[in-house]
């Protein structure tokens, strides 16, 4: 029997691996801990300790020992470190000693569960080491494996972990604990920034967190086949075109290393064995690029580093290349010859730190060829790691003198009582002379002065915050306190979702009004923007299927958006994840409808295009009858002029929703908002998360999965077996050709919004014929669909006017004016 082309490809890293066993790194310090557990777990080659061993390292005023029954958990760290946890109610360290000061790797690993009385899933916590915070408001995601490495330089003789609930009525949990020294040379102290293109020094002393390591065009890469113990992922899910790239043989010679380059711990063997390469023959055009997209925290900034090796070229010098990271140029004719030293095979690596202010919620990594015209067409890259600087992490040494150290801490303690009374008294002086001006990249009140110092629309609109004001939109003002009455001053109990914005939380207004608080993070930019702009979008749009802005708050620094409380919560909860009852087909065509509905109003009932940017399952809120509302605006730009086909902006949305095409070309249209809405009616229809790692490969992306069935033709493949049996043939297939147009390859080619609402009534009248009736003269029945959509069918230029004197049915009939009237009555009770 034939090997496979998977088989070939295991041995070949067998032998590799076992080729390239050397002395490896021997760490001085490594604490492997399995909490929770009555006895030690061996994982591979490494025992993990149960902490009941060790109960001198552990100090908590109340914990628990919890067992998880399950028999699997699915990591690929292996499933025996998940089954129990050590759970605390009360702020809990465990303290480790350091026999070799410097960069140590901290790897925390939580799988939430729920054993008798205690829910881990519930837990929200913090983490520290030293004076060094890990985690903030960590709640690990439910019924998956997670594990946070941390990369510290530990400069103490004692290293401990605390572990903080984060309310009287939360606790914190971990499952279990490795700390390891690892090389100092691992991270340099120097990197290249990409934009503006200078030095930047200091990583030696910065706390590190390990977001993405990817094995390019390689196998996935477990923690007992590298020297340092880390997982290296398959790079599939992260790639935007797969048809333009090739994974190169697997090397099978000596990989070569150069003085002040890469080392054996910098990056196993495998890693520069294997490639992922441009495939040019596959290219329409030799300019485009190689591209990788990776969903982050759009307000840090990151250390990215570039694993390379020549395994390609024939003769040296021939592979020159462009790297680009967020669109930015990080290196031109990047030529890995002179880094070698004219040596091919030869381990190389590049770092480069991204600094916040060039950083989206989609990080983009590419290569591409040189525009050199001695440059052949090619490039390649071995692997890639993402790494969060999280600031400056390094503790204060221990001098061996306590008189030293005195000295020392009366000379910094003089200095500091120095340096409080000038802040103090200059504090003073500015504050007489202190006009009123508002930086919008800082965390300032939204108030009246704020709105009239400066135009917030485009330039091209007469929504300025000026005109805003005018209109009356301040007069939607929530006082602080009221909100604080609200949400019982902000509980964590009444939290009912987190966002990139902040925390939403349940409330209740003193005249009984149950209301959704979206309280924005001081430490988040990108919230300004969205406070902004949905203030600015929802008090001059109503409709009844986009939630409605009640109110806002700017007091004592806040920025708090109100809109109306949704009882039933995301349509994402309704689809898979949460256990909550399944949707039937009819449930699920109107949830679609009523969003269509939305978003067509939002298209078409202004004066100008408004495009959503962000249209997602979890963007979808249901009311306590199921009726569909489209939410969360931040992200929303105002779209093309009458003359113009798009709009140049950022790529902004969320990973698995966005348009390819709007990411290749950052061209946005309302074609963006359709392609989003189509892999929208993919989740409805299959019931599964648009991006599942734990799926075979060809399974992990649901647009691209499903879309070959669809195809085909063979929608049964892809039916949520929970309503299989329930759905009209008719009705599934006018569903499935909806879902095939909106994710057509071209925006031209896809429907604008109304052409899908007008299918998506069709599909609901289809499943709701009798039976008698025949699928060819159901066709005659499209005179039973809403007005709405016929005339959207019968007309291609309908105004602004006419939409909404269409679809008045659809918009809301409370008055905002009605809304505070009663707020600012019950105010002054």
């Amino acid at each position: 029997m034939a090997i496979g082309r998977i088989g070939v490809s295991f041995i070949i890293f067998v032998v590799i691996s076992l080729r390239y066993i050397h002395c490896a790194f021997i760490p001085k310090d490594e604490y492997l801990i399995d909490c929770g557990s009555l006895t030690n777990t061996t994982i591979g080659s490494r025992v993990f300790v149960a902490d009941v061993s060790l109960s001198s390292t552990l100090t908590t005023a109340s914990n628990n020992l919890v067992s998880n029954s399950q028999n699997s958990v699915p990591s690929s760290y292996g499933s025996a470190l998940f089954r129990t946890a050590r759970v605390f109610t009360s702020p809990s360290s465990y303290s480790f000693p350091i026999q070799v000061h410097g960069r140590h790797f901290i790897r925390l690993y939580f799988f939430p569960f729920v054993n008798g009385s205690s829910n881990l899933a519930a837990a929200i916590f913090g983490v520290s080491a030293q004076d060094v915070v890990l985690l903030d408001n960590f709640q690990p995601q439910a019924e998956s494996a997670t594990v946070k490495e941390f990369s510290l330089n530990i400069t103490r003789d004692t290293l401990v972990l605390k572990f903080v609930p984060s309310g009287s009525t939360s606790l914190a949990f971990v499952n279990a604990i490795e700390v390891v020294s690892i090389p100092d040379n691992l991270i340099r102290n120097t990197a290249q920034i990409v934009n503006p293109r200078q030095k930047y020094e200091g990583l030696s002393g910065q706390l590190l967190e390990t977001i993405y390591r990817i094995n390019m065009g390689g196998p996935l890469v477990l923690p007992n086949n590298d020297t340092l113990w880390r997982t290296w992922e398959t790079d599939e899910i992260y790639l935007h075109k797969s048809n333009i790239s090739q994974v190169t043989p697997t090397y099978t010679g000596a990989i070569k290393y150069v003085k002040g380059g890469a080392t054996q711990e910098t990056a196993p063997n495998v890693v520069y064995a294997t490639a992922r390469r441009l495939a040019f023959v596959n290219m329409a055009s030799p300019r485009l690029n190689l591209t990788w997209w990776f969903n982050v925290d759009a307000n840090s900034k990151y250390l990215i580093r570039f694993h390379f090796c020549d395994t390609v070229s024939e003769a040296a010098g021939k592979l020159l290349f462009n790297v680009y990271i967020n669109t930015l140029s990080a290196d031109k004719n990047f030529n890995l010859f002179n880094l070698a030293n004219g040596s091919l095979a030869t381990a190389l690596f590049m770092d480069y730190v991204l600094e916040a202010k060039d950083v989206s919620a989609n990080l983009s990594i590419s290569i591409g060829t040189s525009d050199s015209l001695n440059a052949l067409p090619d490039a390649i890259l071995n692997g890639l790691e993402i790494l969060k600087i999280d600031g400056f992490a390094s503790v204060v040494e221990s001098t061996g003198s306590k008189k030293n150290f005195g000295i020392l801490l009366g000379s910094i303690l003089g200095a500091v009582a120095v340096v409080i009374m000038v802040v103090i008294v200059l504090s003073l002086v500015l504050r007489k002379k202190k006009v009123a001006k508002h930086d919008w990249k800082t965390w300032a009140p939204f108030s009246i002065d704020g709105l009239t110092s400066r135009s917030t629309g485009s330039r091209t609109s007469n929504e300025t915050a000026f005109t805003i004001a005018q209109k009356g939109i301040l007069g939607y003002r929530i006082p602080f306190s009221m909100l604080q009455e609200a949400t019982n001053n902000f509980d964590e109990n009444m939290v009912i979702g987190v966002g990139g914005f902040g925390k939403v939380y349940k409330g209740v207004l003193r005249d009984e009004t149950q209301v959704a608080v979206k309280r924005g993070n001081p430490t988040s930019q990108q919230g300004l923007n969205e406070f902004r702009t949905e203030i600015e979008l929802l008090s001059r749009l109503r409709h009844r299927h986009l939630v409605s802005l009640i109110g806002y708050c700017d007091e004592k620094n806040e920025m708090i958006l109100v809109y109306e409380y949704m009882e039933k919560g995301t349509l994402r909860t309704h689809l898979y994840g949460s256990g909550l009852p399944s949707l039937s087909w009819k449930q699920r065509l109107e949830i679609c409808i009523g969003s269509a509905r939305g978003l067509h109003h939002l298209h078409t009932g202004q004066a100008k295009a408004i495009i959503h940017r962000d249209i997602k399952s979890a963007n979808i809120l249901l009311d306590e009858n199921l009726l569909a509302k489209v939410a969360d605006f931040g992200l929303s730009k105002t779209g093309p002029e009458l003359d113009q086909t798009h709009i140049s902006t950022a790529v902004k949305g969320s990973f698995g929703y966005l348009d390819p095409e709007y990411f290749r070309r950052q061209q946005l249209t309302e074609k963006s908002d359709v392609y989003s809405f189509g892999v929208v009616l993919h989740e409805v229809l299959c019931a599964r998360p648009v991006i599942d790692p734990t799926l075979p490969r060809k399974m992990v992306n649901l647009a691209e999965w499903g879309i070959k069935w669809l195809k085909r033709g063979e929608l049964e493949q892809l039916v949520d077996p929970g309503i299989a049996g329930s759905i009209r043939p008719e009705s599934l297939r006018k569903f499935g050709e909806t879902i095939m147009k909106c994710l057509a390859d071209s925006g031209v080619e896809c429907p604008s919004m109304g052409d899908v609402l007008w299918n998506l009534e069709y599909a609901l009248q289809l499943q709701e014929f009798d039976s008698s009736v025949s699928a060819i003269n159901s066709t005659n029945r499209i005179s039973e669909l809403s007005p709405l959509v016929q005339s959207i069918n019968a007309s291609q230029g309908i105004t602004s006017g006419e939409v909404d004197a269409l679809s008045l049915n659809d918009h809301s009939n409370v008055s905002m004016d009605n809304v505070f009237s009663q707020l600012i009555n019950s105010e002054g009770r």
